[in-house]
């Protein structure tokens, strides 16, 4: 098993949009806590998204809050992303 270095300055965010209200932001961090997110998320066949930018926007909002309202643009972009890519997948299984 060989050990992973945490990428220095890696930044990640983990959100949760259940249709109703606001995404959530879930998970949140930095470094290795960064690696661990992106790597559960691989894991579980999650969509990621790397937009270091929006990322650090992200690390301010608190882990269970919505996200502000001055990111909804940046996320209905990202969430119109998955869905694509969500559709795409469903069309080849």
């Amino acid at each position: 098993m060989s050990e992973r270095i945490p990428v220095k300055g890696k930044k990640a965010a983990a959100l949760l949009y259940s249709g109703a209200g606001a995404p959530r932001v879930v998970a949140k961090g930095e470094g290795y806590v960064a690696e661990e997110i992106t790597a559960v998320a691989r894991e579980n066949l999650v969509p990621l998204i790397e937009d270091e930018q929006l990322a650090s926007v992200l690390l301010q909002v608190p882990v269970g809050e919505e996200i502000p309202e001055q990111l909804y643009v940046a996320i209905a972009e990202v969430l119109a992303h998955v869905y694509r890519i969500n559709s795409l997948i469903d069309t080849y299984d």
